[in-house]
């Protein structure tokens, strides 16, 4: 009985184990999914280098000229083999990769998760058939054809094997599976890239066209090179005849008195250097220059790139063919795909001119329809001529430099000493009309208004609590602040609104800053007994409590640091007093007038001495 408990249970941990597992890859492939143009952009990108890649294949194949026969270059092979290798782990992965979400789309169309079991508890041929009807065919099947190894099969092994009379055309069929397989695999570029053009800008698209340019002529350099290989291979086998001792291959050369004979032979039927029965065409130039014979990779592949972009220019019109069928579709194959990459680069061209001269239209539309926004705003408020001028030459030029620039904010895209007179401008009649600041000297004034730092606060932010210290004087240039005692904010508790023109905190820190510079710490700061809310979204000004006192420092031969209201009562005061006095007759006591001077200001002031 234990035993068949424990049986049970390793069972049910080891279900449990898996199921996690799923769970892990589902989440993985989920997340794939979800960074879908992240795969695509990797898949993109291997699919360009291997199809960079492929043409190696072509240049593995060597002619040695004293033995006529053709061997293969090791180190090449073994390299190119290694990096195809790599680069269909791509393709292998993106298959699976679309059998995986077409399994998953039919667990959906089912009503069921993903990782869920009821999905793949129905027959199979039923669940088969709803895998197959989400996959996208013409997707996958390219992808199979992009990955089979052909150039590893054709290029390594048969074409090595090719024997006897047939061997003309085995070598057409070769050279169409390649071709086949090469379309397959640029075909697969195409539809991986379709979603990710639209999002590349002027200049990717620009490298594109670069990149399609040299691509090609990487491709037709080395399907020269191997056709080079192919038409001399071609000439041997036509004059040695079917019954032929030699297979012309490297591997199973056997020196004896016959091979020379042949090798005599075939000198003179097929010779390179002169003028010969057998037509060479327009692959005599990479005969010639021994390029077929050379094991130097980069010499070979540089000679055959030229030869390709080189032809591609002028559109093979410089091609001399010979009458072979064969040669003459290559041939024409250069002319078309060079008169296409011209086309092609000539209507992006005109594109790019057209969205050039509708993006410079629409800035010019941008930047009218900014200027206009700021001559408005400027009007509002009431700017000097000159100081207008001034920003529109700055806005003018940041605008042809940035045209998204934002002109809800100027002071961002202003000089230093542009913003300076602009916030003066804005904000000196304001000050004039703070009682604590009313008739105060202007440099003051000027000095506070170079302090100042524009501020935007959000529909129902607080600028001050109940109990907090008020470390900041706002002028409010637009919107609307509520000032209440009250924690509910309710409007019934309003005690006063500060609007358009309008300060808070001007009392208590203008109050604060005000003292004996020994009495003042920003420990004391005053605090706070209203809250202050904004009722709609606030532009202003703000000046640090830190800054005014500084203000007050550097500027203290020109601060009052007395309330001029309570000066003005005083002065009121004693003068009724005195006019009072003087003019009753039975006044029971004499008054005195002198001067006397504030021992905390320096000030002096009137004093009324009874006797």
């Amino acid at each position: 009985m234990t035993a068949g408990h424990n049986t049970h249970s390793e069972y049910d941990r080891r279900q449990s184990e898996l199921k996690k597992n799923k769970s892990r890859i589902s989440s993985w492939w989920t997340s794939l999914w979800v960074r879908g143009t992240w795969w695509d952009s990797i898949f993109v990108a291997s699919c360009v280098i291997a199809v960079s890649l492929d043409p190696l294949f072509f240049y593995i194949p060597i002619i040695d000229r004293e033995k006529k026969c053709l061997q293969a270059d090791r180190q090449l092979r073994t390299v190119t083999l290694i990096l195809r290798s790599v680069m269909d782990i791509t393709f292998i992965v993106h298959i699976i990769y679309q059998i995986r979400e077409a399994m998953i789309a039919a667990a959906l169309d089912k009503m069921a998760k993903p990782k869920s079991s009821d999905f793949f508890k129905g027959p199979f041929f039923k669940r088969v058939g709803a895998i197959v009807d989400n996959l996208s065919w013409r997707s996958l099947i390219t992808d199979i054809l992009a990955v089979l190894p052909i150039p590893q099969v054709l290029l390594l092994v048969v074409f090595f094997k090719m024997r006897g009379s047939g061997y003309l055309n085995h070598r057409k069929i070769l050279n169409f599976f390649l071709l086949l397989q090469y379309l397959a695999r640029i075909y697969r570029i195409h539809l991986s890239s379709k979603k990710l053009t639209k999002s590349h800008g002027i200049w990717i698209k620009g490298l594109f066209n670069l990149f399609l340019y040299i691509f090609a002529s990487h491709v037709l350099g080395a399907f020269w090179y191997f056709f080079s290989i192919q038409r001399e291979t071609s000439c041997w086998h036509r004059s040695c005849g079917p019954n032929c001792i030699s297979t012309f291959y490297c591997d199973e050369y056997k020196h004896s008195d016959d091979m020379v004979t042949l090798i005599t032979s075939l000198n003179a039927s097929c010779p390179i250097n002169t003028t010969g029965p057998f037509d060479f065409g327009i692959f005599l130039d990479s005969l010639k220059s021994n390029n077929p014979a050379s094991i130097n990779f980069p010499q070979k592949l540089c000679y055959s790139f030229w030869w390709g972009l080189r032809n591609l220019s002028n559109f093979g019109t410089n091609l001399v063919t010979s009458n072979y069928v064969w040669e003459n579709l290559f041939a024409i194959l250069i002319s078309i795909i060079g008169l296409l990459l011209f086309l092609y680069l000539i209507g992006n061209v005109q594109t790019f001119m057209s969205m050039g001269t509708a993006k410079s239209e629409e800035i010019r539309r941008k930047i009218k329809s900014k200027k206009q926004v700021m001559k408005e705003w400027m009007e509002k408020n009431c700017l000097p001529a000159k100081l207008r001028k001034e920003i529109m030459a700055n806005i003018r030029e940041k605008l042809e430099q940035d045209n998204h620039a934002d002109m809800g904010d100027p002071y961002s895209i202003l000089p230093s000493s542009t913003k300076k007179s602009l916030k003066r401008a804005l904000c000196m009649s304001t000050l004039r009309k703070v009682p604590r600041l009313e008739g105060m000297n202007p440099k003051v004034l000027k000095m506070i208004c170079d302090y100042l730092k524009p501020v935007t606060y959000p529909e129902h932010h607080y600028v001050a609590k109940v109990d907090e210290p008020v470390d900041q004087m706002v002028l409010v240039k637009e919107g609307t602040m509520w000032i209440y005692s009250s924690n509910t904010s309710t409007p019934s508790k309003i005690h006063r609104t500060v609007e358009n023109g309008g300060i808070y905190g001007d009392e208590q820190l203008l109050s604060w800053a005000s003292k004996d510079m020994q009495h003042v710490s920003f420990e004391n700061f005053p605090i706070s007994k209203e809250n202050v809310k904004c009722h709609t979204k606030v532009e202003g000004f703000a000046i640090a409590a830190k800054d005014l006192k500084d203000v007050a420092t550097k500027c203290k031969m020109f601060w009052n640091y007395d309330d001029p209201r309570e000066e003005r009562v005083a002065s009121s005061t004693i003068g009724r007093t005195f006019r009072r006095n003087r003019n009753n007759p039975n006044r029971p006591a004499t008054v005195g007038v002198g001067a006397a001077t504030s021992s905390r200001t320096g000030i002096e002031y009137l004093q009324i001495e009874r006797t």
